[in-house]
């Protein structure tokens, strides 16, 4: 099981929360007088967390990057909100995609891909994912696959899409070793 702790953004709150959970599922372990193994992790999803995740690194397993509230907090929009204005971005061209809908690789892309790297500078085999909507739109998949998270959720319904471009992509890159390969046979 996994116990993910969302809205951190700094070590000292991570350790804290990560402690106190350690305390009390002792404490029920020994009630029980059962163990069960686990991990602890924390949500990404606001621009410092991105920025400091080496240290939070320390304190967990796993980071699942919250991309929905990233979104929204590293463009200052509100979700709520989004409705009156995004439209008339979209039409004038001011955005390309809705960033809720499809993830900004410039911006919220690279904050999650500095998360990752961060990281992993701490923690070599840090689990990394992203759970919101970005987690079944194809071309946010593609984007998560290349900067190496190791997984994706999304809603139900949009699960098998997002299977089927994560089989492409990991398809895709094995097409592309081969041929280096290839390639690199017959290279001078």
């Amino acid at each position: 099981p996994e116990i993910m702790i969302p809205l951190t953004s700094v070590g000292n709150e991570l350790r804290f929360q990560r402690d106190f959970i350690r305390e009390t599922a002792q404490k029920v372990f020994e009630e029980k007088g059962d163990k069960i193994n686990y991990q602890i992790g924390t949500m990404i999803e606001v621009p410092r967390a991105a920025v400091v995740a080496d240290k939070l690194a320390k304190c967990a397993d796993f980071f699942s990057f919250g991309t929905n509230d990233l979104t929204q907090m590293t463009f200052g929009f509100s979700r709520d909100d989004v409705g009156k204005f995004l439209p008339v971005y979209l039409e004038k061209g001011i955005l390309i995609n809705d960033p809720f809908q499809s993830i900004d690789q410039d911006g919220v892309g690279q904050l999650v891909k500095m998360g990752v790297e961060r990281g992993r500078q701490t923690k070599d085999n840090l689990t990394t994912g992203v759970c919101g909507e970005h987690g079944g739109d194809p071309a946010s998949v593609e984007f998560f696959h290349r900067i190496g998270l190791n997984y994706v959720s999304c809603s139900p319904f949009r699960v098998p899409i997002a299977r089927l471009v994560a089989g492409q992509a990991v398809a895709r890159e094995s097409l592309h070793i081969q041929r280096e390969v290839l390639e690199g046979v017959d290279a001078c």
